[in-house]
């Protein structure tokens, strides 16, 4: 069982992926590359070819309520606009294209997150990003979506969690959490059908990387969601055990430390070589 007791019927459905998976790809912003942008429907099948098992997609909302896929902050490179999407009507969005992708206007629109949840109706989407719109985004997704297919997270924003709380519709939430002290705090709360954690860990040093550390965790009922991104800032996020080193170096230097401490989910910008990795995959002992 993952999580509470109460939520069994919501998480039932993750609980048998994650139990068929292990461990499950998530696969960030859905896989943009060449001419597919990320954060689009191209990019979620493309993710899904790719073998994807949950596909992480970021939120914005428009000035008047409506909820687009986007990751705010990169429109300069996406569009060739200096403004913040979220600045934007939803009539102005619409009109924006990913030029880069095909050079003509309207071709590539920003995908509307109704559009994107009719579209994929089974899928595992990973909901980050959205903590800002709770809870009138998780009121949209509960009339619209599958609950349990719509894993949502955040960091420890005390206004968002208490929003997720209090919310009707029991979200299987994975919050990224920095301390065993934020873990517990989350875990003490029923209200919310916590699954897991993304835990975040610059150094191997770090209580996240402990080995009982992460037993124990895993044994109370929790996935754990561990990171192979690399971002632009280069901040570790889950001590080096990254997308880089596997892909440039050694796949078992990377991948292969977060499935020896029993990373229930990975994920990466990388499903494909990813996959093929953790198939031929054979244990080389235990970590001390």
């Amino acid at each position: 069982m993952i999580g509470h007791p109460q939520y069994v019927d919501t998480n039932a459905a993750l609980v048998a992926l994650l139990e068929r998976r292990r461990p499950a790809i998530a696969v960030h912003r859905g896989s943009g590359r060449g001419s597919i942008a990320e954060n689009t429907a191209k990019g979620i099948r493309a993710a899904e070819v790719e073998g994807a098992d949950i596909v992480e997609i970021d939120i914005v909302s428009s000035t008047d309520g409506e909820f687009f896929l986007f990751h705010d902050g990169y429109e300069p490179m996406a569009f060739r606009i200096a403004e913040n999407i979220t600045t934007l009507s939803s009539a102005q969005i619409d009109e924006l294209n990913y030029g880069w992708c095909i050079e003509q206007p309207g071709a590539y629109p920003v995908e509307r997150l109704l559009d994107v949840l009719e579209a994929f109706p089974g899928t595992f989407f990973n909901v980050d990003r959205s903590w800002r719109w709770w809870p009138r985004l998780l009121d949209v997704m509960a009339e619209h979506g599958s609950v349990g297919h719509l894993l949502v997270k955040s960091p420890i924003v005390p206004d968002a969690v208490a929003a997720l709380s209090a919310h009707p519709a029991p979200f299987p939430y994975i919050p990224i959490v920095r301390t065993p002290e934020e873990v517990e705090a989350v875990i003490a709360d029923e209200g919310l059908n916590t699954v897991g954690f993304e835990l975040l860990a610059q150094t191997a040093d770090d209580p996240f990387c402990d080995v009982a550390y992460l037993s124990a965790l895993r044994e109370r009922g929790f996935a754990l969601l561990l990171n192979a991104l690399n971002l632009g800032n280069r901040v570790p996020l889950y001590a080096g055990f990254d997308d880089e080193t596997s892909m440039l170096v050694d796949p078992d230097a990377g991948w292969g430390e977060l499935v020896r401490r029993g990373a229930g989910i990975i994920q990466t910008d990388w499903p494909g070589p990813l996959k093929a990795y953790l198939e031929s995959f054979e244990p080389m002992g235990a970590l001390a």
